[in-house]
């Protein structure tokens, strides 16, 4: 039959928004223009909307029951919609549009096979017109019904959904962003509902950091709902688009499932078992799948995206749900960098997943029940178990939002980030161990999200990149925790001139490697390191990332655990087993060994050939050979595909045998804190002799030059990683002199140290 208020997805493009609102408009594209799988289905209009209205005479009597609303006072925000809602599903649809949604969803069981209309399960979700535009995000405002089966539900459900465009989340929103209530539509998408195995969200950027070089996706058991309200903590991973490789998982604790019930009901939830909260919910071949599926959705819309995906039970098959624009990077002022940072320490209450990278701060309110919102004041900072699309009016006078449950794409994330709120989640206990009326600290300015008690002072910066100038001294960063090169690799800089193993290695393993060897799990080790050195070297992709292998000395490996019993105490570790003396001792090589896999395996299978290797305290060039020889043997042969190996000149015998060392390694990188220490005879931790610790004393200085001249006569490239460069006042000047090729500072002061270089650079 020819239809007036239903169009079928394939005959939808995005040109249609005005028609069936942004969700339906999005499917149909995929449908007819990227290839990806998604569910079929049709639309009914936003006419069919508007029909309905008229017929029943509603604008009226909606008009008159919204006089006198007031959206900063939740009661009358309440109550103002409960009454508009009741006055659209009382009222009956038009017979006319009844005949079609009926037609429609017989022909929808026609094309699925189905043996009977009545037996076709589908999802039922709203589609406004104004929504999944780009600075404007109507998602999750209107409702989704799910596992909708049966025509006589299915029309009860479009009512339900053309009420739910004047939700009090609903209204609130429209009357912030000073959209008429009258000139939005509502449209409906019904779709073949996935029998969910699992499903979750994904975004084509980092969501946080906005970081464009990946597809960030998590997921849970089940329907995605609970992903999206954050009622548990799902499977997140992190997947580099260059090459599709899969650089982190992290498994999330996934206590409760939301599937489909039998016998009239629409969904059920259930308790996971224990061995399916232990597992990852998708095989890395199926995360791989799903990334492709979003590189082609973003590649087409030419913009980052917001989608959904599930796995269907009963088939096995991947299936795209819905896109949208992601809202919250779209509107972010272009070449302004935010930079926040914590000024002073204090006490940690509660640590759990940054949102965003803020900081915020304010008076606590441990609120549990949504009813209870009335008692949120402005600039408080939202204390709560989890949240819902019922929580928004008092999300966006928050100062802050904890909140012990959700994973990055539940609603608590996305709604925070598209206020410009710092939320720390899935903190599992920040209801119990904050209390109403404490002065607490959000600080979302680190990788890891921290609540900490009082208020600290923090400092905001802005930075316009475009200003910068260009200086032939390239400025590198120096990187230890994975997370925060999100961030950090979004500056203007030129890479990163050290990367340090000994973060990854106590942030993601925390055990020393020979013990894992000794326990039969040395696989861990190399996939933990792997994925720390993955995050990094994607993060600044293609820039060139030097990772320095492993430099604890013998005091800090026996901390880690297991470490004891293959460490022996040393007078002082400083000058004792550490670097290169590791490396091919046959007490330490099958540990050696490992990080050369993680490193073989961040090159080749990952394909981030752009990460380097840098050997310290190396003190003769025989030892560097016998440690090239032992990479070799890994697979990390020096020359292929690119593939170096630096030298970090930290000892004066490196900068005395400069020549020798040339014909060993591919560049140098100076540690100017050892190398102050040793050409100086001293240790700077002593307190008697710490005031002679300088990295100006002439004696520094003349090794420091005499490094780059050897270094370039033999066509080697010298970097430096200390602190001197930024800390140190005229040492930057005394760099760019002596024709530094690269200076490798803290992601905090290599903007200053850039305008530092630029300005030596004209005076030279």
């Amino acid at each position: 039959m020819a239809y007036k208020f239903i169009k079928w997805f394939e005959e939808l493009a995005n040109k249609d928004i005005p028609l069936v609102g942004g969700k339906c408009a999005n499917l149909g594209e995929m449908v007819s223009k990227t290839g990806v799988p998604v569910p079929p289905g049709f639309a009914i209009t936003a006419e069919a909307y508007s029909f309905h209205l008229l017929k029943n005479n509603l604008q009226t009597r909606i008009e008159k029951a919204l006089e006198g609303l007031d959206t900063h006072d939740v009661d009358n925000l309440a109550g103002c919609g409960k009454k508009v809602r009741e006055l659209i599903t009382a009222a009956e649809l038009p017979l006319e549009l009844k005949k079609e949604i009926t037609k429609a969803y017989e022909e929808l069981g026609e094309r699925l096979k189905a043996k009977a209309a009545d037996d076709v399960y589908v999802a039922v979700r709203s589609s406004a017109t104004a929504e999944d535009l780009p600075g404007a995000s109507f998602a999750g405002q209107q409702e989704t019904y799910l596992n909708v089966r049966g025509k006589e539900l299915l029309l009860e459900r479009v009512k339900d959904c053309f009420a739910s465009l004047f939700t009090n989340r609903a209204i609130s929103y429209r009357e912030d962003k000073g959209f008429d209530h009258f000139k939005v539509g509502l449209s409906v998408a019904v779709q073949k509902m996935v029998n969910s195995l699992c499903a979750g969200v994904a975004f084509t950027i980092e969501p946080d950091s906005g970081h464009p070089n990946f597809v960030m996706l998590n997921g849970s058991w089940g329907l995605g709902e609970y992903v999206v309200q954050g009622k548990i903590n799902p499977d997140t991973f992190l997947v580099f688009k260059p090459t599709v490789a899969v650089v982190e998982k992290n498994l999330g604790t996934k206590e409760l499932k939301l599937v489909r019930a039998v016998g009239g009901k629409e969904n059920k939830e259930e308790k996971v078992p224990e061995a399916d909260r232990k597992r990852f919910v998708l095989t890395d071949d199926e995360i791989r799948e799903v990334a492709r599926h979003c590189i082609a959705i973003e590649q087409h819309y030419k913009m980052p995206m917001d989608i959904e995906w599930a796995k269907d039970g009963d088939n096995g098959k991947l299936y795209i749900l819905q896109a949208r624009p992601e809202t919250v990077h779209a509107i972010k002022k272009k070449n302004i960098i935010e930079v926040y940072e914590l000024k002073q320490r204090g006490n940690i209450i509660v640590t759990g997943e940054a949102v965003g990278r803020k900081i915020g701060q304010g008076e606590a309110n441990v609120i549990e029940d949504v009813k209870e919102i009335n008692k949120f004041k402005p600039n408080q900072v939202l204390v709560t178990d989890s949240t819902s699309p019922d929580w928004e009016p008092v999300m966006k006078i928050a100062s802050a939002i904890v909140a012990n449950r959700g994973g990055r794409t539940s609603h608590c994330a996305i709604v925070s980030r598209e206020l410009g709120i710092p939320a720390v989640i899935g903190t599992n206990d920040g209801t119990k161990k904050i209390k109403s009326g404490q002065k607490v600290t959000v600080d979302c300015s680190v990788g890891e999200g921290r609540v900490y008690d009082n208020l600290l002072k923090f400092e905001k910066k802005e930075i316009n990149i475009v200003k910068l100038p260009v200086t032939k001294t390239k400025i590198y960063v120096n990187v230890g925790i994975p997370d925060e090169a999100l961030s950090v690799g979004q500056l203007p800089v030129d890479g990163v001139g050290l990367a340090r193993l000994e973060f990854i290695i106590n942030s993601y393993i925390g055990v020393h490697p020979l013990h894992l060897i000794k326990i039969g799990k040395p696989e861990l080790f190399v996939d933990k390191l792997a994925m720390g050195i993955a995050k990094i070297a994607a993060s600044f992709y293609p820039r060139p990332v030097i990772v320095r292998l492993s430099d604890f000395k013998t005091n800090e490996y026996a901390n880690l655990e297991g470490g004891k019993e293959w460490e022996h105490e040393e007078n002082n570790p400083l000058m004792g087993w550490r670097g290169a003396s590791r490396y091919y001792d046959p007490r330490f090589l099958p540990a050696f060994r490992l990080e050369c896999k993680a490193l073989k395996k961040v090159r080749d299978e990952f394909g981030l050939t752009n990460a380097k290797a840098m050997i310290p305290f190396c003190r003769t060039p025989e030892e560097g050979r016998r440690v090239i020889v032992i990479m070799a043997d890994e697979g990390l042969e020096r020359g292929k595909n690119g593939f170096e190996v630096w030298c970090m000149a930290e000892i004066p015998s490196n900068v005395i045998l400069a020549d020798e060392f040339s014909r060993v390694f591919d560049g140098f990188s100076i540690g100017s804190n050892d190398l102050t220490q040793l050409v100086l005879g001293l240790d700077r931790d002593s307190e008697q002799v710490a005031h002679l610790f300088d990295e100006r004393d002439e004696a520094v200085k003349r090794m420091v030059s005499m490094l780059i001249k050897t270094a370039h006569e033999h066509g080697r490239p010298v970097s430096i990683c200390g602190d001197a460069p930024s800390s140190v006042e005229g040492y930057a000047e005394f760099l760019v002199k002596n024709k530094i090729d690269s200076i490798s500072v803290t992601g905090d002061v290599a903007i200053r140290t850039r305008l530092k270089v630029a300005e030596a650079e004209k005076t030279k």
